[in-house]
């Protein structure tokens, strides 16, 4: 929807209880209500980027599709999951963010099935999000930002996260492949003993 007032997106990601995201980049508003198959992606992956934390014993604060807006840029997200890693010690002690004072999440993850994220960019840009790893398909690509303003709004394509290094990119790809095969927690499981395994 374009055209959208800053009021109608501020009043409608105060409705409590709703199943939608809601993104906005001045005055064009994307609403989304996550299918199964996004859900089941989303969360899996952000399983195992919980154990990473856990096992690597990274200091994480978990904010999954936390709302992250601000007015004076006019521009706000919900990500499929998000996570503080490097700044977690700045918000740890916060109920809310305000982007005014805090920084944006160091890791955003959006799962693209029906719907791609890459619009999202300058939004996360200008609300200074660190990182973000975008699932599509079957694979996952992850953007850094860099000072350089580029195609994607100010990120770049990267091999390996400087979020999160050493995650297992390729061994989270293959077992998220393998879904509707092999139980969730099998998966998990197995993830978890590669983490360990690479801990030693």
């Amino acid at each position: 929807m374009r055209d959208v007032p800053w009021e109608t997106y501020l009043s409608l990601v105060e409705i409590e209880d709703r199943h939608t995201r809601i993104a906005y980049d001045q005055g064009v508003m994307e609403i989304m209500s996550p299918k199964m198959a996004h859900e089941r992606v989303s969360c899996l992956l952000g399983r195992m980027i919980e154990t990473w934390t856990e096992v690597r014993d990274i200091d994480v604060v978990s904010v999954a599709s936390t709302t992250f807006k601000q007015d004076e840029v006019s521009k706000g997200f919900e990500a499929d999951e998000s996570y503080y890693i490097q700044n977690a010690d700045q918000v740890t002690h916060l109920e809310e963010v305000d982007l005014t004072l805090h920084p944006g999440p160091d890791l955003v993850v959006e799962i693209d099935i029906t719907n791609s994220s890459m619009r999202k960019f300058g939004i996360y840009a200008s609300l200074q999000v660190a990182e973000v790893w975008r699932w599509e398909g079957e694979g996952l690509r992850l953007f850094t930002r860099t000072e350089q303003r580029n195609e994607l709004f100010g990120y770049e394509e990267v091999t390996e996260s400087h979020v999160l290094p050493a995650f297992p990119i390729a061994d989270a790809v293959r077992l998220i492949g393998q879904r509707l095969q092999r139980g969730e927690t099998q998966l998990i499981r197995e993830f978890r003993s590669l983490a360990e395994a690479a801990s030693e």
